[in-house]
């Protein structure tokens, strides 16, 4: 006869907090109750289960051992979606409900994610989105925490337990200033810009992107400057201090600072950067973040 569980719902929270935090005391304060509490729904958990999720270290914490990191990985989908069943109940099926979290590569936020909440806040207005912008190995740190159901990245050494599918392709293209002697070209080689200096965008993965990009063209970039912000990017470029390469294109050359660039294609066959909605492998999606994943396909794609 198999063996009837009991334990509840507070219960597995109260466990999930504790692993994620690694501290009984910093989990009662995230959740507002007593350590005792939480040390307690976690012997229960482990007693009805029958096996060990928590080691205790007086010095260093809490330490999961192999089933609790297995439990923990499987109880983040399953606490997701007895949200979803509560809230679907609630609104007695005639709508979805609730919130939804979706992670985003910081540089392209600005070019997708107003038509992309537009659309699903047409379609879905009882959703609300909470979007966490950052670059590759945050959005996939809150795919893999469960922060985040959904992730709008670039296919950029994107984790072996990351799932992803293609929605769009960026390709590089080279940015100079307005006065500069290529800036009347309809399209210019990397090798033509490889003695200038470069201004490069300087986010982890990013920056091995762009250099490897050059490297394709037989350049080898002499960066002058480096900066983690997009329209620093295009202003150090306007302002005459150096080159650089970029994908996502706004819809006018104007800078903060009033100036202007110039964005040139590549005559250099250098390939795309796809644009991929992504998910932690295994992870079944709510119906909130299949809809915005429907909502990502139709426009992205158009």
């Amino acid at each position: 006869m198999p063996h009837d569980t009991n334990f509840t719902l507070v219960q597995l929270r109260y466990f999930l907090a504790a692993a994620e935090l690694g501290s009984m005391t910093a989990a009662a304060q995230r959740i507002n109750v007593s350590q005792s509490a939480v040390s307690t729904a976690v012997t229960h958990l482990e007693r009805e289960l029958g096996v060990q999720l928590l080691i205790r270290r007086h010095a260093k914490g809490l330490e999961l051992t192999a089933a609790g990191e297995r439990f923990q990985h499987e109880l983040r989908g399953f606490l997701t979606h007895a949200d979803e069943l509560a809230e679907s109940a609630r609104s007695l099926g005639s709508e979805l409900v609730g919130d939804l979290a979706v992670g985003c590569f910081q540089t392209f936020a600005p070019f997708y994610l107003p038509r992309l909440l537009r659309g699903f806040a047409d379609r879905h207005p009882a959703v609300r989105v909470d979007v966490h912008e950052g670059d590759t190995p945050a959005v996939q740190g809150l795919l893999r925490t469960g922060q985040c159901e959904l992730g709008l990245l670039y296919d950029l050494e994107l984790d072996a337990d990351i799932e992803h599918e293609v929605l769009a392709m960026a390709p590089p293209y080279a940015l100079v200033h307005e006065g500069h002697r290529l800036a009347g070209s309809r399209r210019v080689r990397l090798a033509d810009l490889g003695g200038e200096p470069m201004v490069l965008l300087d986010l982890p993965v990013s920056r091995d992107y762009f250099q490897s990009v050059a490297a394709k063209a037989g350049v080898r970039p002499k960066i002058s400057h480096r900066t983690t912000n997009y329209e620093t990017v295009r202003s150090m470029v306007a302002a005459g201090y150096g080159w650089s390469l970029l994908n996502q294109r706004p819809a006018h050359d104007g800078t903060y600072g009033g100036s202007r660039v110039v964005c040139l294609p590549l005559a250099d066959q250098l390939p795309a950067l796809p644009v991929v909605l992504a998910k932690l492998r295994g992870v079944r999606l709510t119906g909130r973040a299949q809809a915005f994943a429907a909502t990502c396909r139709e426009t992205l794609r158009a």
